[in-house]
């Protein structure tokens, strides 16, 4: 994915800030400066939409977390949606899923398998409980196969 983007589009009732590309620690700086410019442009709800972005680690996550923490006193929100199931696997390995105010629940399980699951196979027949292998029962001579009998003194060539 490219460097991270962000787009701040403020609106009457809130200001969204839009994501895209890679966040990771070099990118947290920005991260912050843009949510602290939001905050400054608009007085409502402050929407993070992180549908766009690929979260390396979890600075970007922190600074999303602080900047939560930060608007809480003068009686403001931040929301982050579009949350893909990778993201909300960090939020809850991270520990910010009571400190983040996701749009849906954190331990939301992705509905398609990342690999797709093996089909059942039909179990194996029983196997007897004495014997490791299939006994046969013993031919009888009349069953055999006839052997070619060699006359002494004759010697077979092949060429």
């Amino acid at each position: 994915m490219p460097h991270l983007q962000i787009a701040v589009v403020p609106a009457p009732d809130q200001v969204v800030v839009r994501l895209t590309g890679d966040v990771d620690v070099p990118a947290a700086a920005r991260l912050t400066r843009a949510l602290q410019e939001a905050a400054v442009v608009g007085r409502g709800a402050v929407v993070v939409d992180v549908a766009g972005a690929c979260f390396r680690d979890c600075s970007g996550l922190w600074a999303l977390a602080v900047f939560s923490d930060e608007l809480v006193p003068a009686g403001r929100s931040c929301r982050v949606v579009g949350a893909p199931a990778a993201t909300r696997r960090l939020v809850r390995s991270a520990g910010l899923g009571d400190r983040l105010e996701l749009d849906g629940p954190v331990d939301e399980v992705d509905p398609r398998p990342a690999v797709p699951l093996p089909t059942p196979r039909p179990s194996p027949p029983a196997r007897r409980a004495g014997l490791p292998y299939q006994a046969r029962p013993a031919r009888r001579a009349e069953d055999r196969p006839l052997r070619r009998q060699v006359r002494p003194g004759t010697l077979r060539r092949w060429r």
